[in-house]
Protein backbone atom coordinates (compact mmCIF):
# COMPACT_ATOMS: atom_id res chain seq x y z
CA UNK A 1 0.00 0.00 0.00
CA UNK A 2 1.43 3.57 -0.66
CA UNK A 3 1.95 5.69 1.82
CA UNK A 4 1.78 9.70 1.06
CA UNK A 5 1.56 12.82 2.45
CA UNK A 6 0.12 15.69 0.98
CA UNK A 7 1.42 19.53 1.42
CA UNK A 8 -1.54 22.21 0.74
CA UNK A 9 -0.32 25.48 1.64
CA UNK A 10 -2.60 27.91 1.95
CA UNK A 11 -3.14 31.93 2.50
CA UNK A 12 -6.76 33.02 2.61
CA UNK A 13 -8.59 30.22 1.44
CA UNK A 14 -11.54 30.13 3.57
CA UNK A 15 -13.92 29.63 0.66
CA UNK A 16 -11.78 26.30 -1.28
CA UNK A 17 -9.65 24.52 2.12
CA UNK A 18 -12.94 22.22 2.85
CA UNK A 19 -13.70 20.98 -0.61
CA UNK A 20 -10.32 20.66 -1.50
CA UNK A 21 -9.65 18.81 1.57
CA UNK A 22 -12.83 16.24 1.38
CA UNK A 23 -11.47 15.79 -2.63
CA UNK A 24 -8.14 14.92 -1.19
CA UNK A 25 -9.22 12.79 1.61
CA UNK A 26 -11.71 10.92 -1.30
CA UNK A 27 -9.16 10.00 -3.74
CA UNK A 28 -6.90 8.87 -1.06
CA UNK A 29 -9.04 5.99 0.35
CA UNK A 30 -10.65 5.29 -3.39
CA UNK A 31 -7.00 4.53 -4.42
CA UNK A 32 -6.21 2.76 -1.18
CA UNK A 33 -3.47 4.67 -0.16
CA UNK A 34 -1.92 5.19 3.68
CA UNK A 35 -2.17 9.01 3.72
CA UNK A 36 -1.64 12.12 5.71
CA UNK A 37 -2.72 15.52 4.61
CA UNK A 38 -0.40 18.60 5.73
CA UNK A 39 -2.03 21.89 5.55
CA UNK A 40 -0.39 24.67 6.61
CA UNK A 41 -1.42 27.96 7.28
CA UNK A 42 0.53 30.96 6.09
CA UNK A 43 -0.58 33.39 8.42
CA UNK A 44 -4.39 34.05 6.86
CA UNK A 45 -6.46 36.92 8.08
CA UNK A 46 -9.90 35.55 7.03
CA UNK A 47 -11.52 31.68 8.98
CA UNK A 48 -9.04 29.64 7.10
CA UNK A 49 -7.60 28.39 10.14
CA UNK A 50 -10.49 27.98 11.74
CA UNK A 51 -12.12 25.86 8.85
CA UNK A 52 -9.11 23.80 8.99
CA UNK A 53 -9.08 23.02 12.32
CA UNK A 54 -12.31 21.17 11.90
CA UNK A 55 -11.20 18.82 9.21
CA UNK A 56 -9.93 15.49 10.41
CA UNK A 57 -7.60 14.04 9.14
CA UNK A 58 -5.44 17.09 9.36
CA UNK A 59 -2.31 17.87 10.44
CA UNK A 60 -2.57 22.07 10.71
CA UNK A 61 0.59 23.44 11.00
CA UNK A 62 -0.11 27.54 11.85
CA UNK A 63 2.79 30.26 10.64
CA UNK A 64 2.48 33.48 12.96
CA UNK A 65 2.49 36.09 10.04
CA UNK A 66 2.63 35.50 6.28
CA UNK A 67 5.83 34.06 5.51
CA UNK A 68 5.16 33.13 1.48
CA UNK A 69 4.25 29.94 -0.08
CA UNK A 70 8.32 28.67 -0.02
CA UNK A 71 8.00 28.61 3.32
CA UNK A 72 4.73 27.27 3.98
CA UNK A 73 6.06 23.81 1.80
CA UNK A 74 9.28 23.51 3.26
CA UNK A 75 7.94 23.51 6.44
CA UNK A 76 5.30 20.71 5.31
CA UNK A 77 7.44 18.91 3.39
CA UNK A 78 9.74 18.78 6.82
CA UNK A 79 6.74 17.48 8.63
CA UNK A 80 5.49 14.72 6.40
CA UNK A 81 6.15 11.19 7.48
CA UNK A 82 5.61 9.11 4.14
CA UNK A 83 7.52 7.67 1.28
CA UNK A 84 5.13 10.05 -1.57
CA UNK A 85 5.10 13.93 -0.86
CA UNK A 86 2.27 15.61 -3.16
CA UNK A 87 2.22 19.40 -3.11
CA UNK A 88 -0.42 21.31 -4.40
CA UNK A 89 -2.13 24.77 -4.14
CA UNK A 90 -4.70 25.32 -1.56
CA UNK A 91 -6.99 27.18 -3.81
CA UNK A 92 -9.00 24.37 -5.36
CA UNK A 93 -7.35 24.47 -9.14
CA UNK A 94 -5.32 21.74 -8.55
CA UNK A 95 -7.28 18.52 -9.10
CA UNK A 96 -6.42 15.83 -5.87
CA UNK A 97 -7.89 13.68 -9.26
CA UNK A 98 -4.86 13.57 -10.75
CA UNK A 99 -2.92 12.17 -7.70
CA UNK A 100 -2.94 8.39 -8.54
CA UNK A 101 -2.04 8.49 -12.60
CA UNK A 102 1.05 11.15 -11.43
CA UNK A 103 2.12 7.99 -8.70
CA UNK A 104 1.78 5.38 -11.11
CA UNK A 105 3.80 7.34 -13.80
CA UNK A 106 6.45 7.96 -11.55
CA UNK A 107 6.72 4.68 -10.63
CA UNK A 108 6.04 2.76 -13.81
CA UNK A 109 8.93 5.36 -15.30
CA UNK A 110 11.62 4.88 -12.66
CA UNK A 111 11.23 8.74 -12.04
CA UNK A 112 12.09 10.59 -8.49
CA UNK A 113 9.84 13.49 -9.43
CA UNK A 114 6.36 14.49 -11.49
CA UNK A 115 5.40 17.70 -12.62
CA UNK A 116 2.25 18.67 -13.31
CA UNK A 117 1.84 20.18 -17.22
CA UNK A 118 -1.32 22.44 -17.02
CA UNK A 119 -1.94 22.26 -20.65
CA UNK A 120 -5.30 24.15 -20.54
CA UNK A 121 -4.58 26.30 -17.95
CA UNK A 122 -7.99 28.35 -16.63
CA UNK A 123 -6.11 31.46 -15.66
CA UNK A 124 -6.81 35.22 -16.66
CA UNK A 125 -4.22 36.65 -19.75
CA UNK A 126 -2.08 38.47 -17.78
CA UNK A 127 -1.13 35.74 -15.15
CA UNK A 128 -1.11 33.32 -18.46
CA UNK A 129 1.48 35.99 -20.44
CA UNK A 130 3.83 36.68 -16.92
CA UNK A 131 3.85 32.92 -16.38
CA UNK A 132 5.15 32.22 -20.21
CA UNK A 133 8.02 34.45 -19.81
CA UNK A 134 9.08 33.49 -16.26
CA UNK A 135 9.00 29.69 -17.89
CA UNK A 136 11.24 30.81 -20.81
CA UNK A 137 13.81 32.56 -18.78
CA UNK A 138 13.46 29.06 -16.56
CA UNK A 139 14.53 26.98 -19.76
CA UNK A 140 17.47 29.01 -20.87
CA UNK A 141 19.10 29.53 -17.53
CA UNK A 142 18.01 26.16 -15.85
CA UNK A 143 16.83 23.72 -18.34
CA UNK A 144 14.95 20.87 -16.19
CA UNK A 145 13.16 20.11 -19.40
CA UNK A 146 9.40 20.24 -18.29
CA UNK A 147 6.82 22.92 -19.30
CA UNK A 148 4.99 23.27 -16.32
CA UNK A 149 7.83 24.32 -13.36
CA UNK A 150 5.21 27.01 -11.97
CA UNK A 151 2.45 23.81 -11.47
CA UNK A 152 2.23 23.28 -7.46
CA UNK A 153 0.45 20.05 -8.69
CA UNK A 154 4.14 17.77 -8.03
CA UNK A 155 4.90 14.41 -6.65
CA UNK A 156 8.43 13.48 -5.14
CA UNK A 157 9.77 10.65 -3.46
CA UNK A 158 10.92 11.86 0.05
CA UNK A 159 14.74 11.32 -0.79
CA UNK A 160 14.36 14.31 -2.93
CA UNK A 161 14.91 16.76 -0.05
CA UNK A 162 16.95 15.31 2.23
CA UNK A 163 19.17 18.39 3.41
CA UNK A 164 17.38 20.64 1.15
CA UNK A 165 16.08 24.00 2.48
CA UNK A 166 13.76 25.62 0.37
CA UNK A 167 13.43 29.85 0.90
CA UNK A 168 12.95 32.97 -1.06
CA UNK A 169 10.19 31.50 -4.04
CA UNK A 170 12.38 28.51 -4.79
CA UNK A 171 9.38 26.28 -4.63
CA UNK A 172 8.84 27.33 -8.68
CA UNK A 173 12.56 25.68 -9.22
CA UNK A 174 12.36 22.84 -7.12
CA UNK A 175 12.57 20.34 -10.44
CA UNK A 176 16.05 22.34 -11.17
CA UNK A 177 17.63 21.70 -7.95
CA UNK A 178 16.85 18.46 -7.40
CA UNK A 179 17.83 18.06 -11.22
CA UNK A 180 21.28 19.71 -10.66
CA UNK A 181 21.24 16.94 -7.64
CA UNK A 182 21.25 13.72 -9.95
CA UNK A 183 17.44 13.04 -9.08
CA UNK A 184 14.99 11.91 -12.34
CA UNK A 185 11.97 14.60 -12.96
CA UNK A 186 9.47 13.48 -15.64
CA UNK A 187 6.10 15.36 -16.30
CA UNK A 188 2.87 14.75 -17.06
CA UNK A 189 -0.39 16.92 -18.14
CA UNK A 190 -2.89 17.57 -15.45
CA UNK A 191 -6.39 18.86 -15.24
CA UNK A 192 -6.67 23.05 -13.90
CA UNK A 193 -9.69 24.19 -12.75
CA UNK A 194 -10.94 27.75 -12.48
CA UNK A 195 -11.01 29.31 -9.02
CA UNK A 196 -14.51 29.37 -7.54
CA UNK A 197 -13.56 31.31 -4.60
CA UNK A 198 -10.93 33.87 -3.19
CA UNK A 199 -8.24 35.71 -5.16
CA UNK A 200 -5.42 34.73 -6.74
CA UNK A 201 -1.96 35.58 -4.60
CA UNK A 202 0.26 36.24 -7.76
CA UNK A 203 1.18 39.81 -8.27
CA UNK A 204 4.42 41.53 -9.66
CA UNK A 205 6.65 41.28 -6.41
CA UNK A 206 6.47 37.98 -6.14
CA UNK A 207 7.45 37.40 -10.30
CA UNK A 208 10.36 39.95 -9.58
CA UNK A 209 11.32 37.54 -6.19
CA UNK A 210 11.17 34.85 -8.51
CA UNK A 211 13.34 36.02 -11.10
CA UNK A 212 16.32 36.68 -8.60
CA UNK A 213 15.61 33.41 -7.28
CA UNK A 214 15.92 31.77 -10.75
CA UNK A 215 19.48 33.36 -11.39
CA UNK A 216 20.71 32.26 -8.03
CA UNK A 217 19.63 28.94 -8.92
CA UNK A 218 21.35 28.81 -12.18
CA UNK A 219 24.71 30.54 -9.90
CA UNK A 220 23.81 27.43 -7.52
CA UNK A 221 23.63 24.39 -10.65
CA UNK A 222 27.10 25.87 -12.49
CA UNK A 223 28.96 27.54 -10.14
CA UNK A 224 28.54 26.65 -6.13
CA UNK A 225 30.98 23.95 -5.96
CA UNK A 226 34.15 26.13 -7.79
CA UNK A 227 32.68 29.64 -7.89
CA UNK A 228 36.47 30.72 -9.13
CA UNK A 229 35.42 29.40 -12.60
CA UNK A 230 32.86 32.12 -12.66
CA UNK A 231 34.24 34.90 -11.06
CA UNK A 232 37.87 34.21 -11.64
CA UNK A 233 37.21 33.97 -15.67
CA UNK A 234 35.34 36.89 -15.63
CA UNK A 235 38.52 38.60 -13.33
CA UNK A 236 40.95 36.79 -16.27
CA UNK A 237 38.82 38.39 -19.11
CA UNK A 238 38.77 41.89 -17.61
CA UNK A 239 42.52 41.80 -16.64
CA UNK A 240 43.27 40.99 -20.47
CA UNK A 241 40.87 44.04 -21.81
CA UNK A 242 43.40 46.08 -18.79
CA UNK A 243 46.58 44.83 -20.10
CA UNK A 244 45.43 45.83 -23.95
CA UNK A 245 43.82 48.72 -23.50
CA UNK A 246 46.94 49.79 -21.23
CA UNK A 247 49.34 48.68 -24.75
CA UNK A 248 47.11 51.05 -26.80
CA UNK A 249 47.41 54.23 -23.83
CA UNK A 250 51.95 53.51 -24.10
CA UNK A 251 51.84 52.99 -28.20
CA UNK A 252 49.58 56.34 -28.29
CA UNK A 253 51.95 58.13 -25.51
CA UNK A 254 55.07 56.88 -27.31
CA UNK A 255 53.47 58.75 -30.67
CA UNK A 256 53.02 61.70 -29.47
CA UNK A 257 49.53 61.76 -28.58
CA UNK A 258 48.24 63.94 -25.38
CA UNK A 259 46.53 61.29 -22.89
CA UNK A 260 44.80 63.82 -21.27
CA UNK A 261 41.98 64.39 -23.51
CA UNK A 262 41.58 60.45 -24.09
CA UNK A 263 39.89 58.26 -22.43
CA UNK A 264 42.55 55.04 -22.80
CA UNK A 265 44.48 55.27 -19.71
CA UNK A 266 41.06 55.45 -17.28
CA UNK A 267 39.92 52.12 -19.62
CA UNK A 268 42.84 50.49 -18.91
CA UNK A 269 42.83 51.38 -14.73
CA UNK A 270 38.92 50.41 -14.32
CA UNK A 271 39.40 47.47 -16.20
CA UNK A 272 42.34 46.24 -14.29
CA UNK A 273 41.43 46.98 -10.75
CA UNK A 274 38.00 45.62 -11.76
CA UNK A 275 39.84 42.13 -12.78
CA UNK A 276 41.89 42.14 -9.80
CA UNK A 277 38.64 42.83 -7.68
CA UNK A 278 36.87 39.54 -9.16
CA UNK A 279 40.11 37.83 -9.25
CA UNK A 280 40.55 38.39 -5.79
CA UNK A 281 35.95 37.73 -5.05
CA UNK A 282 36.12 34.70 -6.75
CA UNK A 283 39.29 33.09 -4.85
CA UNK A 284 37.43 34.20 -1.48
CA UNK A 285 34.00 32.36 -2.92
CA UNK A 286 35.80 29.16 -3.84
CA UNK A 287 37.26 29.41 0.27
CA UNK A 288 33.95 30.01 1.04
CA UNK A 289 32.27 27.29 -0.85
CA UNK A 290 35.18 24.74 0.54
CA UNK A 291 34.03 25.17 4.21
CA UNK A 292 30.52 25.27 3.55
CA UNK A 293 30.98 21.26 2.09
CA UNK A 294 33.54 20.68 4.90
CA UNK A 295 31.28 21.70 7.75
CA UNK A 296 28.00 21.35 6.24
CA UNK A 297 26.37 17.51 5.57
CA UNK A 298 25.38 18.84 2.45
CA UNK A 299 27.92 17.39 -0.14
CA UNK A 300 28.37 18.64 -3.55
CA UNK A 301 27.19 15.12 -5.04
CA UNK A 302 24.67 12.48 -3.71
CA UNK A 303 25.16 8.69 -3.97
CA UNK A 304 22.09 6.90 -5.26
CA UNK A 305 23.52 3.42 -4.23
CA UNK A 306 26.35 1.34 -3.48
CA UNK A 307 26.29 -2.05 -4.83
CA UNK A 308 28.72 -5.15 -3.14
CA UNK A 309 29.12 -8.42 -5.02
Amino acid sequence: MKKISVIIPVYNEEGNIAKLHQEVADVCRSAGYEFEIIIIDDGSSDQTAEIAKRLSPVKLIRFRKNFGQTSSLDAGIKQAGFDFIITMDGDGQNDPADIPKMINYLKENNLDAVSGWRKNREDAFSKKLASRGADLLRRILVNDGIHDSGCALKVYRKECFAGLNLYGEMHRFIPAIIKIKGFKIGEIAVNHRPRQSGVTKYNWKRLIKGTIDLIAVWFWGKYAARPLHLLGGLGIFLLFLGIASSAVSIFLFFSGHDLSNTEWPLISVFFLIMGVQLFILGLMADMSSKNYYDNSKNKPYLIKEIIEN
